[in-house]
């Protein structure tokens, strides 16, 4: 792991600042307005666990532990690509208590693999996306796989039973980059109202060019991808590399994640992850969120 680790702080040490911004500097003035505002307790009380419920095989032991009365309703797995070995994983749940719909992704079981040779295959094809740019192929099928294959008919018939409830949609890592697609692609299809979806994730990579990114704050009202000090995966691909960039909104802790930062004024700012001086590497950042393994969570 230590030979890895260190191959990867090499291919990264591009992302480097040469700034360290101070404590005080403060963000321009011009941010947009949520009307569900990011809320750091539900993020790291509630959302979290959600997430981290996907990577066992009893999500519902997970959802115990924090929320009241939410049932798992459908739990989905199907080949993320062509290895019929590596496997995506979603599911629904409802918590009535909280009047809330939850969506959440898992991505690859071989996570941490992945990071480590830097997902250079996730990058490497890419593929249309209907709301506008191009995304990866391997996050594309992976969510469309999973959709098809029972989450969207779940999901609809959620939305037919709860019209009011809120709809929280989450992942970690790669689960993060589905979720983002599963965001996009329920708003622009109006498959719900728009202002009643939440977008949540941890450690969340790249997912498509600028076009992509612009259709997501374009359609997707509230998102916030939550990052942690030195996580390098947000950092992945490196940024603009075959055209991929992030949308809004970023969330960054610092390594105690006790207090954070929200940049939303443009999509990837200096006053988040990438005005860090060194180079983003620490794969525990990665799966650490809240002081909590996410991936041993479930």
């Amino acid at each position: 792991l230590s030979m890895q680790a260190f191959v990867l702080a090499l291919a990264l040490l591009p992302l480097a600042s040469a700034f360290v911004l101070p404590e005080a500097a403060v963000k321009p003035e011009n941010r947009d307005v949520y009307t569900i505002p990011y809320n750091d307790a539900t993020a790291r009380k509630q959302i979290l666990f959600a997430a981290g419920a996907a990577y066992g095989n009893q999500p519902q032991k997970c959802l115990d532990k924090v929320f009241t009365g939410a049932t798992v309703r459908r739990v989905v797995e199907a080949r993320c690509d062509v290895n019929p070995a590596d496997k995506c994983l979603g599911y629904t749940a409802v918590s009535p208590n909280d009047k809330v719909i939850i969506v959440v992704f898992r991505g690859t079981n071989n996570n941490v693999q992945l990071i480590l040779e830097g997902l250079e295959t996730v990058f490497e094809y890419h593929t249309p996306w209907a709301a506008g740019g191009v995304v990866s192929q391997y996050f594309n099928d992976g969510f469309l796989n999973i959709w098809n294959a029972g989450l969207k008919d779940d999901f609809n018939a959620l939305a037919a039973k709860y019209p009011g409830y809120q709809v929280w949609i989450t992942g970690h890592s790669l689960g993060g980059a589905m979720a983002s697609l599963a965001a996009s692609y329920i708003t622009y299809n109006k498959l719900y109202d728009a202002s009643k979806v939440q977008l949540v994730t941890y450690g969340q990579p790249r997912v498509g060019d600028a076009a992509y990114a612009h259709a997501v704050d374009r359609d997707v009202t509230n998102k916030f991808r939550v990052t942690h000090a030195h996580d390098p995966v947000p950092h992945l691909p490196q940024e603009n590399l075959q055209g991929f960039t992030h949308h809004k909104a970023e969330v960054f802790y610092k390594e105690a994640m006790t207090k954070y930062n929200i940049c939303d004024d443009v999509d990837e700012s200096e006053f988040c992850s990438n005005g860090q001086v060194l180079p983003d590497t620490s794969i525990k950042d990665h799966l650490n969120y809240f002081q909590i393994n996410v991936s041993d969570l479930g």
